[in-house]
């Protein structure tokens, strides 16, 4: 099985988060089936049940997180070891966590000893979400295979702004050694072209391919009555 991210590819992220009606394994392995039919050379997927579920239909590197939110910190993303053992052993050869410099829990490691430990006990490689061109440097000193923008924008260290961080993504691309992965944001294939043209090693695009309510939205927003239900 191949667990390296190819360079130039795109990678499709399926995750629906509770409230989405496609919410669930079987539903989130259907999309996964239809991106790796549309030319996805990887997927990125969220929770034990979905990595799975996906696992048993995917035979391309699979990239897996465990999303656990707490009130002690703002960090989410595969937060502590428990999380990412989770997602190794549901089947993710890449495990995805924020390597961001936010506070954690008072017993959560640090992203440099988080990232060590799933590389020497679980033998699973590393990519690092960050926002910033030193949480980057920070994470691939620390050991991870892969630096992706996915948190750009969205941690308060990084203006927000509509589409993808290609400033960042350029940034990155001079100053690591390891694969940069775009991520966040990204709407249309044009977005993609400009961040490979940036120095992108790949992309990863989820709500414009996977999310059919929020591409609705978009949609509905163009139209008169402004997406509401028409009147009988």
């Amino acid at each position: 099985m191949n667990t390296t991210l190819w360079r130039g590819t795109l990678i499709v992220s399926c995750q629906a988060r509770a409230d989405n009606p496609l919410h669930g394994p079987a539903h989130m392995a259907a999309m996964a089936a239809a991106a790796l039919a549309g030319g996805a050379a990887a997927i990125r997927a969220n929770g034990g049940a979905d990595i799975a579920a996906i696992r048993a239909i995917c035979t391309r590197p699979l990239i897996g997180l465990i999303k656990r939110w707490s009130d002690e910190t703002p960090v989410y993303i595969t937060p502590d070891f428990a999380a990412a053992r989770e997602a190794a052993m549901a089947g993710a050869d890449i495990i995805a966590l924020d390597a961001t410099a936010r506070p954690r829990g008072k017993s959560a490691p640090s992203p440099a000893v988080l990232i060590g430990r799933i590389k020497q006990e679980l033998g699973r490689q590393v990519l690092a979400d960050i926002a910033t061109c030193d949480e980057g440097e920070g994470a691939a000193r620390a050991g991870a295979d892969y630096v992706a923008t996915t948190l750009a924008g969205y941690t308060g260290a990084s203006a927000p702004m509509e589409g993808p961080d290609l400033t960042l993504v350029a940034a990155l691309a001079e100053r690591l050694s390891v694969p940069v992965i775009a991520e966040g944001r990204f709407h249309t294939p044009d977005q993609v072209a400009l961040a490979f043209a940036a120095g992108a090693h790949a992309v990863v695009v989820g709500t414009a391919i996977t999310n059919p309510r929020e591409i609705t939205r978009r949609f509905a927003t163009a139209c008169p009555a402004g997406g509401e239900p028409a009147s009988p």
